[in-house]
């Protein structure tokens, strides 16, 4: 698995799981969809991730990266 793929499955995993949480338990859990949907949109812009350096220090490879 690369870090591009982790990243991805990350983001999914804490969205749908946010919004289980706001339905069965308080919708206050909809601002972690709103986090994870704003750190998206900036490493968009900025290419970078705290996940991404996370997934790095565990050993993923980037997908750019030579083998």
């Amino acid at each position: 698995m690369t870090v591009e793929c982790a990243v991805r499955l990350l983001a999914g995993v804490i969205v749908l799981v946010s919004l289980a949480l706001a339905h069965w338990v308080s919708a206050y859990w909809l601002w972690l969809t709103a986090f994870v949907g704003l750190n998206l949109i900036q490493s968009g812009f900025t290419n970078w991730c705290p996940a991404i350096s996370i997934f790095k220090a565990m050993g993923l490879r980037s997908s750019d990266a030579r083998s």
